[in-house]
């Protein structure tokens, strides 16, 4: 190799020697310009993401505040049922601790659950709770709203209704109670005729007694509807509720009238006034026997509502009610039945509402009367009451006249199907007879295939 050729690769080696340094230096300042590019689009990103960060800040504080001066508790569930976070509200509702704690632990601290699902604290306030499934996580958000001062407005409202129409009451019992005393006064001094024979004398002894019942109805349904039906508590069972209704009705209960009852054993237990309960059923199977003119077909079954509520249900075969006075049947001394007190089924409306209900019609003329009495319910998680359990498929006989229970079907409900579910119920007597004084009770079977 010479000379000349050494020089001309060398001179080929710087060539490409500076062609390779042109282009790192073009590769160097793109990476710096990326890199810059970069800086300034992560500087953006991260002022974008404090700005969010500084809102969402604020968002939690301003909801933290909110929370706090909420006038109803707030409490949060885990999913375990764990309280994890709570306002101050709530903790003066329900008391320390209640960090940590399960729910179900906190809520023994509650005296009582009524029948709205209210809790009545030991110190006395009602609070009323509504929850809420988190959406992004499990668990749950309870608020818990004080009701005490609402109730007890409430209470003094409905009293104060009361009162307005006892005033209106009085006067118009003081008319009704006139005619049946009048009577009363005229037939007792009848028997103090020493002329009297014994038949004549024992008639107007039994004049003087039915008066004097009368009497009585009129001033037993004044004071049910001014007390507004609701005084003691107790838990029942729906099947004995409607056991004792019919036994009261048995001596109403003319030689073709006959009453179903519907297999009721697999509605909880209701928590009310028994009494009160029974004195509106008993109303409303009075008006059916009168309606039915000695042909009464009263049929009295239950079903439990969503949410734990209980509807009760009277239907009768009578000629039912045309709409003018289907809107006024519940106003007090409204009556279209000579004799009547007018005051039967304002009691039936005030006992259904003092026991967080209320009671409907439905009524045209020529198809019967049905009545459904719903009840919110506060003893859905009570044990049944002892002797409340009852037999299925068994009717009662009573004097005269059939009461009947069996398990029936959803479509047996309606009025007009009636007729039939009583022949069909009627063809299935059977055997074993349970001697009881006063009622003999017979078992039957549940037929294959109902034919109502």
């Amino acid at each position: 190799m010479n000379q000349a050729d050494g020089a001309q690769i060398l001179k080929q080696a710087f060539a490409a020697f500076n062609e390779q340094s042109v282009q790192l230096e073009n590769s160097y300042r793109e990476l710096q310009e990326q890199v810059e590019v970069l800086t300034r689009e992560l500087a953006a990103a991260r002022s974008e993401r404090l700005l969010q960060l500084a809102e969402k800040e604020r968002l939690a504080s301003r909801l933290e505040r909110l929370l706090d001066t909420l006038p109803g508790g707030v409490v949060v569930l885990d999913g375990e049922g764990r309280i994890s976070e709570f306002n101050p509200v709530a903790l003066e509702m329900l008391g320390e601790p209640l960090q940590g704690r399960e729910w179900r632990d906190v809520m023994k601290r509650a005296r009582a659950t009524n029948a709205q699902g209210e809790l009545q604290l030991e110190s006395g306030r009602r609070i009323s709770l509504a929850r809420r499934r988190l959406v992004a996580e499990p668990g749950q958000i309870i608020l818990l709203t004080d009701v005490t001062e609402t109730r007890h407005l409430q209470s003094l409202l409905e009293r104060n209704q009361r009162l307005s129409e006892m005033g209106e009451m009085a006067a118009r019992l003081a008319h009704q109670i006139r005619t049946p005393l009048s009577c009363a006064m005229l037939y007792s001094s009848h028997l103090q005729r020493t002329t009297l024979t014994t038949e004549r004398r024992q008639r107007y002894a039994g004049k003087v007694t039915s008066r004097l019942q009368q009497l009585e109805r009129m001033v037993d349904d004044m004071l049910v509807f001014a007390r507004g039906g609701r005084s003691a508590s107790e838990a029942f069972s729906v099947t004995g509720l409607f056991d004792e209704v019919a036994q009261v009705l048995e001596a109403q209960l003319g030689h073709a009238d006959r009453i179903i009852i519907d297999d009721c054993t697999d509605i909880a237990p209701l928590r009310g006034n028994r009494e009160a309960l029974l004195g509106a059923l008993c109303n409303l199977g009075n008006n059916a026997i009168q309606a039915g003119d000695g042909n009464a077909i009263i049929r009295f079954t239950a079903a439990s509502l969503p949410g734990g509520d209980v509807e009760l249900t009277v239907i009768d075969n009578g000629p039912g009610m045309p709409a003018k006075t289907r809107a006024r049947i519940f106003e007090p001394f409204f009556t279209t039945r000579p004799g009547g007190t007018g005051l039967g089924l304002a009691v039936v409306r005030s006992t259904a509402r003092a026991h967080g209900g209320d009671v409907t019609v439905k009524s045209t003329p020529g198809t019967g009367t049905s009545f459904r009495l719903r009840l919110a319910n506060g003893a859905r998680d009570k044990a049944l009451p002892s002797g409340c359990g009852q037999e299925r498929g068994r009717s009662i006989d009573f004097t005269g006249a059939k009461v009947s229970r069996r398990a029936t079907t959803p479509e047996e409900v309606s009025t007009h199907r009636l007729a039939e579910f009583v022949s069909a119920t009627a063809q299935q007597r059977c055997t074993a007879v349970l001697r009881t004084p006063g009622i003999s009770r017979k078992h039957t079977t549940a037929p294959a295939k109902d034919t109502a």
